[in-house]
């Protein structure tokens, strides 16, 4: 796993390539992590996933899924609230990050037991557990853009008993 994130980051090390200013700007991990960690909290159940995020993001903080499917922080915020009402449990572990100049890339895991309909799927007691990869930009000590991945198919198939 490490090696296929490993080449993965050293095949986009062009799209990269951070301009001079930007360097400047270069993070070390702790301070990576002191900036994300209420990002990660907010995404655990049982926190105020708005307090959280804005706290840890700009007011113009966009995050973007697959095919750059971007959303707002207030619709993020949103979103967060009604997962967690679908899943009261749920649970988001940093597992590794690694910084890049102003970008930190975060491998997470999201973990849970839905007890309302969530993916599609109706309750019926079974967890998932799924990976995650997030690149998040940092300004100012505060994330500007987050791009992410999850491997919601997998949750489906776990849950689903496939």
């Amino acid at each position: 796993m490490r090696l296929l994130l490993l080449a993965m980051l050293l095949a986009s090390a062009a799209v990269w390539t951070l301009p001079a200013a930007a360097e400047a700007q270069a993070l070390t991990e702790e301070q990576a992590r002191a900036v994300i960690a209420p990002f990660y909290l907010a995404l655990n159940a049982g926190n105020d996933p708005v307090a959280l995020i804005d706290g840890a993001t700009s007011p113009d903080w966009i995050s973007c899924g697959g095919n750059d499917a971007c959303r707002r922080r207030d619709q993020v915020e949103t979103t967060i609230a009604g997962v967690e009402k679908s899943v009261p449990d749920l649970k988001w572990e940093i597992k590794e990050v690694l910084v890049a100049g102003d970008r930190v890339i975060v491998r997470g895991e999201a973990s849970g037991t839905p007890v309302g309909t969530f993916l599609g799927m109706p309750p019926a007691g079974a967890t998932f557990r799924v990976m995650s990869i997030d690149v998040h930009t940092i300004d100012a000590g505060k994330i500007t853009r987050s791009y992410h991945l999850e491997d919601w198919m997998g949750a489906v198939r776990q849950l689903s008993g496939h």
